[in-house]
């Protein structure tokens, strides 16, 4: 509905919202944070998140946390994005427990604990989310604040690949040119390559220059191609 008439998709869901209609109050406020089809506007969609988390919409809770965290129509606050996310963690949504996580293992907002962050990292993963399972993955590969497990590992990995995560495939790519399997782990790459955002990117060029397979190491042209395209349409006109 959004991506056929974005204006239209936008009203009714304004209308919906000032029904009461917690699912459309939090979509609102999701349409309003990136200006889809309506003017954006941050801080009238922390409102509108406020309004649907205060009624237990646990995505709203999270998103709300997003805010907090990213200083998204509010003032940054990792403290209290932190305590957003724990609620909507602790009541079951994926998505918190990974943002929740990711503040753990890096001790923003919250001291650092990185067993918990495992904990709800694998929690997440157990539950389908796939960039979870990336984090389980090497957090097992590399033994940290667990048994090094790289079996398991490379179930998590192949997991997050096919989850469509980029990192996840790009993860799994290296256990497979690891193996010898220089095809699929190419095959991998190039989806990573796909869907990578440009942080990703631009640390993943640099690590494919290192590799010791030639057909792999050529890979980071494509990606280093790739981030100055993704820079160039990010710098101003």
């Amino acid at each position: 509905m959004l991506d056929e008439s974005p204006a239209r998709a936008a009203q009714a869901i304004l209308s919906a919202a000032r029904e009461d209609i917690v699912d459309a109050q939090a979509l609102l406020g999701q349409i309003l944070l990136d200006g889809q089809g309506i003017e954006q506007d941050p801080p009238l969609a922390v409102r509108w998140f406020e309004i649907a988390a205060q009624r237990g919409h646990l995505m709203a809770r999270n998103m709300l946390g997003r805010c907090h965290e990213h200083g998204w129509g509010c003032n940054a606050d990792a403290s209290l994005a932190a305590r957003h996310y724990r609620i909507a963690a602790e009541a079951g949504l994926d998505w918190a427990m990974y943002n929740l996580a990711n503040l753990l293992a890096t001790g923003r907002g919250v001291v650092e604990d990185q067993v918990q962050a495992l904990g709800f990292y694998r929690h997440a993963a157990e539950l389908g989310h796939a960039k979870s399972m990336n984090l389980l993955g090497r957090y097992l590969e590399e033994g940290q604040f667990c048994s090094a497990d790289p079996q398991a590992a490379r179930s998590w990995y192949r997991r997050s690949a096919v989850g469509g995560d980029f990192r996840g495939q790009f993860s799994y790519a290296a256990v497979l040119a690891g193996e010898g399997n220089i095809e699929q782990a190419l095959d991998w790459l190039r989806q990573a390559l796909a869907g990578g955002n440009l942080n990703f990117l631009r640390v993943a060029s640099k690590e494919l220059m290192n590799a010791t397979d030639p057909h792999i190491r050529a890979m980071a042209e494509d990606y280093a191609l790739r981030t100055a395209e993704l820079e160039h349409n990010l710098s101003p006109l």
